[in-house]
């Protein structure tokens, strides 16, 4: 498969590749986003050593494997298990000042698996960094991890010996809509954009997820073969997916079901009262590794203090309301449920959300690439504004989502509350602006006098995916 999208995140590689200087780079990022693959596929593999960890593997097995790659990518050293992780490093300083390369790229893929309980992995990590790999300026050592909590407590934000050493971290974030629809090409895969649309709403742009679709069927037959038929091979994802990234996942777990039943979210307080959880430094932590995996986002409503807590994973809202749900097996589950009630709440929740995550998008989208903008959410007793767009000409608009299976026609009721919603936010705007409203919907919305009255523009799904 070739390499789609990630262009910034290549930039920034071929950058690390080339400073002449040295560099240490962590990349996290959740299961399955394509974080090995990058690597490899932007390197070409050209690396002066590379190895991964062993998932589940104990101590001595992650001793031996990393002893066994050293010794085939540099034979003078010995092919025996090496004592510890210090001799382990000691051996690879070796292997890399043997090294003709003028640059010196190691990989070290799912460094998480490494650190095995009182392996002292980290401390010997520490170790070569600071005593030896600090002083070249040849050397460009890429870490990478799946297990989130690890890569953030232990490289990201460690407190000793690592402290502030990395140069450059790079969080692997999912495909966004055009990318998807890049990946679904490349695989012969030709869907409308109403389709691209739902795929992405119930994967969320995650290539492994993507890569399993297969082009001679229909979506609703893709989705039913990956997650509801017995023994489906995503059926069992959620509980691998969590545990693979946190220690102690079912705590992250009893999070992410209680901000799936509230559409704009939840306080802190909140989310102590709905899982038990004790409010401390245990929950900020965790609610900052959900944050930096892009399973919640963290945002403050406008004229409110607390900070809100929402659900962004797309396949998390996905499982939960359907996958996690079925009782018993309906191999045509997906088939089935086209246009009932559940379905339809779940299309309009999701595209709500799929509209937050290309805001960039919609910004574009109204040519204020060159005008600075301010994007927030709105909530009131009166009202709640999923996205309004603060700009310095001005202007404030109100974005209004609406997913329909039908061409959507705005009628008298909606849009007396979106006049409601207006009057509102020209009420609360300290500065006088100019309200506008927009609409965002998956085609063009049918003309008539309340849409003439009302919306400025209406940006539809192919302008997303552009």
């Amino acid at each position: 498969m070739i390499l789609i999208g990630r262009k910034q995140e290549q930039e920034e590689l071929k950058r690390l590749a080339e400073s002449g200087q040295l560099e240490f780079v962590a990349i996290y990022g959740r299961r399955r986003v394509g974080k090995t693959f990058l690597i490899r596929s932007f390197f070409h593999d050209n690396f002066t050593f590379y190895t991964t960890g062993i998932a589940r593997g104990t101590r001595k097995e992650q001793l031996r494997h990393f002893s066994e790659a050293l010794h085939e990518q540099c034979t003078s050293l010995p092919a025996t298990e090496a004592e510890d992780w210090f001799e382990v490093f000691k051996r690879l300083r070796t292997l890399v000042n043997k090294a003709r390369r003028r640059r010196k790229i190691v990989f070290l893929d799912e460094l998480p698996w490494m650190d095995i309980q009182k392996s002292e992995f980290v401390k010997a990590l520490d170790l070569f960094w600071n005593e030896w790999g600090s002083t070249r300026n040849d050397l460009l050592l890429i870490v990478c991890g799946s297990a989130a909590s690890w890569m953030v407590n232990n490289i990201i934000n460690n407190r000793g010996g690592l402290h502030n050493r990395l140069t450059c971290k790079l969080r692997l974030s999912p495909f966004n809509l055009n990318e998807t629809s890049q990946f679904l090409q490349a695989k012969g895969i030709n869907w409308l954009d109403e389709t691209i649309a739902e795929c992405y709403m119930v994967m969320g742009g995650i290539p492994y997820y993507l890569m399993q679709l297969d082009k001679k069927y229909s979506l609703a037959q893709n989705v039913d073969r990956m997650f509801f038929r017995e023994n489906a091979l995503l059926a069992d994802e959620a509980d691998n997916l969590y545990k693979s990234l946190f220690k102690k996942s079912e705590h992250y777990v009893r999070i992410l079901k209680l901000l799936v039943d509230k559409r704009s979210g939840w306080t802190r307080q909140e989310i102590v009262d709905g899982t038990g959880l004790s409010n401390g430094g245990s929950l900020t932590r965790m609610l900052q590794e959900l944050t930096e995996c892009g399973f919640i986002r963290v945002y403050e409503p406008l004229f409110q203090r607390e900070k809100l807590y929402q659900l962004c994973d797309f396949y998390t809202l996905f499982y939960y309301m359907f996958v996690k749900k079925q009782k018993g097996y309906d191999e045509n589950m997906w088939m089935h449920i086209q246009g009932k009630p559940a379905y339809s709440t779940w299309l309009g929740l999701s595209f709500e959300r799929l509209c937050i995550a290309h805001a960039a998008q919609i910004r574009r989208a109204l040519q204020l690439d060159s005008i600075a903008t301010k994007t927030y959410s709105l909530f009131t007793e009166k009202a709640q504004m999923d996205m309004v767009i603060e700009r310095a000409d001005r202007i404030v608009t109100l974005c209004e989502m609406k997913y329909t299976q039908q061409q959507y026609t705005l009628d008298k009721t909606e849009a007396e509350k979106m006049t409601r919603r207006m009057d509102l936010l020209r009420v609360l705007n300290r500065i006088r602006q100019n309200v506008q409203c927009v609409l965002v919907t998956k085609q063009e919305t049918k003309k008539n006098s309340y849409y003439n009255s009302l919306i400025t523009k209406n940006i539809t799904l192919s302008e997303l995916i552009k």
